[in-house]
C-alpha cells in the first residue's frame, strides 16, 4: 500500500498517523534527548582531545558531531516544552471550553482589542500545535544543513590539497578552476536559500544556475532530504520558523563568546609561558573526564623534588612528517598513518621486520629534533614511546637535574623542521616550574 501513495486507503492512513504523531513526537524526543545529554559531553572530551593531538579530520567529524548534538538538543527541548503546553492548552479547554469575553466584563475597547490579538481559544491550541510539528521536523533538516556545509568546505579543502598543492601544473589550475567554482557556487546556493529559491523563479537565471544546483546536490547530499526542504518552503508558517531559528542560533553563539574580563593585563590562556602556568602543562592538574588534556608538553606537577624531570611530549602526525623530512629512507613506501582496518589481504611480515629495524633511527632522529632548554641550560634526552595519565599517546624523556639549583626555572621545549632546507626552530612549549630536592 505504501508504494500507492494515491491509493485512498494510504492517504486515509497518513491522515490517521498525522492526526496521532504528537505521542510518536513526545516519545522520539524523550529517548533522543537522553542519549544526546550522555553524548554531548564524550562527544565535546575526544573532539579537545583530537585538537590537541592535532587530528584534524576526527576533530572536524567530532566538531560537526558535537555541533548536531546541540542543535538537536536546543530544538526537541524547545519541542518538548511547547507540546507539554499544548497538552496543558488540551486539558484546560476540556475543563473550561473556549474563552467566553464577556464573562470577562472588560470594557468594549479591550474586548474588541483582545478578541482581534487573541481570537479562539481552539486557534491557539492549533497554533501550537504547528510550532510543535515544524520544530519537530526542522530539528532533523537543520543537521543536514550543518553537513552539507561542512561537505562543501571539506571539498575546497581536499581539492585544495591533493590538486592545487601538487607538483603537476595541469592539476593545479583544474584545482583552481574547482575552487572558484565551489566558492562562487556556495554563494549562490546560499543566496537561492535565503532568497527562498529566487534563482530558480526567473528563466534566465534558472538556466545559469541549474549545473551549480545540480552539482551541489551531490556535494551537499541534498537529494536525501530535498522533499523535507521544499515541503517547508511551501508553507509560509514553516518558512517564518525556518528563518527565526537561524538567526536565533547565531545570537546563542555570539551570547556564548561573552565571557567577563577580570583584568587588563592578567589572562590564564590557553598554554603555559614565563608568566602563566596552565593546568594543561602539568599531569597531575589533568581531569580527563573534564576535557583536559595535554597541550603540546608537560611535567609532572608544578612542585618537583626529585633529582630528575621527566617530560611528556604529546605525539602527532606532524611529528613524523619532520622526522621524515630529515630522514627520508625513514619514510614507508606505504604510509599506515590514517583510518584502516585490521583486515589485511596482504603479507605484511616483511614490512613490519623492515620497520623494526628501523625504529632505532626513528626514535634517534626524534631525540635529534626535540631540543630542551632549563632556563639556558640545554639538556639531552632519551625518548621512549608511552602514553600519558590523561591517554595520549607521545614520548616521555627524563631530564638530569643535577647542575640546576632550588628555586623557579623555565623549561622550553624546541622542535627543529625543514624549510627550502634550512633547519628552523619552533618553541614548542615554555612551562614554568619550582625544584625543590630533598
Amino acid at each position: 500500500m505504501s508504494q500507492d501513495y494515491n491509493n485512498p486507503a494510504f492517504k486515509k492512513l497518513l491522515q490517521k498517523l498525522q492526526e496521532e504523531s504528537w505521542q510518536l513526537e513526545l516519545l522520539i524526543s524523550g529517548f533522543a534527548i537522553f542519549g544526546l545529554f550522555q553524548a554531548a559531553g564524550p562527544l565535546s572530551i575526544a573532539a579537545q582531545e583530537a585538537r590537541n593531538n592535532e587530528q584534524i579530520f576526527i576533530f572536524i567529524i567530532l566538531i560537526v558531531a558535537s555541533v548536531s548534538c546541540y542543535i538537536l538538543l536546543f530544538n526537541l527541548l524547545l519541542h518538548v516544552i511547547l507540546r507539554g503546553l499544548w497538552i496543558g492548552a488540551l486539558g484546560l479547554r476540556y475543563v473550561s471550553g473556549d474563552i467566553d469575553y464577556e464573562e470577562l466584563k472588560y470594557s468594549p475597547k479591550f474586548t474588541k482589542y483582545l478578541k482581534k490579538k487573541i481570537g479562539s481559544f481552539d486557534r491557539y491550541i492549533g497554533n501550537l500545535e504547528n510550532y510543535c510539528s515544524i520544530i519537530f521536523a526542522i530539528s532533523f533538516l537543520l543537521i543536514f544543513y550543518v553537513i552539507a556545509f561542512t561537505l562543501t568546505i571539506a571539498s575546497i579543502a581536499l581539492i585544495a590539497f591533493y590538486l592545487i598543492d601538487s607538483d603537476n601544473g595541469f592539476l593545479t589550475i583544474i584545482g583552481f578552476i574547482l575552487v572558484v567554482f565551489i566558492v562562487f557556487g556556495m554563494l549562490f546556493t546560499f543566496f537561492d536559500f535565503i532568497t527562498q529559491g529566487w534563482l530558480k523563479k526567473k528563466k534566465w537565471t534558472s538556466a545559469l544556475y541549474f549545473p551549480v544546483y545540480w552539482v551541489f546536490s551531490f556535494i551537499t547530499l541534498s537529494f536525501l532530504y530535498r522533499p523535507l526542504v521544499y515541503n517547508f518552503l511551501d508553507n509560509k508558517f514553516g518558512r517564518r520558523i525556518s528563518f527565526v531559528l537561524v538567526p536565533l542560533y547565531f545570537m546563542i553563539l555570539i551570547g556564548t563568546s561573552f565571557k567577563y574580563e577580570k583584568s587588563n593585563y592578567i589572562t590564564l590562556g590557553t598554554a603555559s609561558d614565563e608568566f602563566r602556568a596552565n593546568i594543561s602543562n602539568y599531569e597531575d592538574l589533568l581531569d580527563k573526564s573534564k576535557g583536559q588534556f595535554i597541550r603540546d608538553a608537560a611535567i609532572p606537577s608544578k612542585v618537583i623534588t626529585d633529582k630528575f624531570l621527566k617530560v611528556f611530549v604529546v605525539y602527532n602526525e606532524s611529528t613524523e612528517d619532520i622526522i621524515f623530512d630529515f630522514k627520508p629512507e625513514l619514510e614507508p613506501a606505504k604510509d599506515l598513518r590514517g583510518l584502516g582496518s585490521d583486515i589485511s589481504f596482504e603479507n605484511d611480515f616483511k614490512a613490519s621486520l623492515i620497520r623494526d629495524s628501523l625504529r632505532p633511527l626513528y626514535i634517534k632522529t626524534l631525540n635529534s629534533i626535540y631540543i630542551f632548554k632549563i632556563d639556558s641550560l640545554r639538556l639531552d634526552s632519551e625518548f621512549v614511546i608511552s602514553e600519558s595519565k590523561t591517554g595520549q599517546f607521545g614520548f616521555e624523556t627524563y631530564l638530569d637535574l643535577k647542575e640546576i639549583s632550588n628555586g623557579k626555572h623555565l623549561l622550553n621545549v624546541y622542535r627543529k623542521w625543514l624549510r627550502n632546507k634550512d633547519t628552523l626552530y619552533t618553541k614548542r612549549a615554555t612551562i614554568p616550574f619550582w625544584l625543590f630536592k630533598d
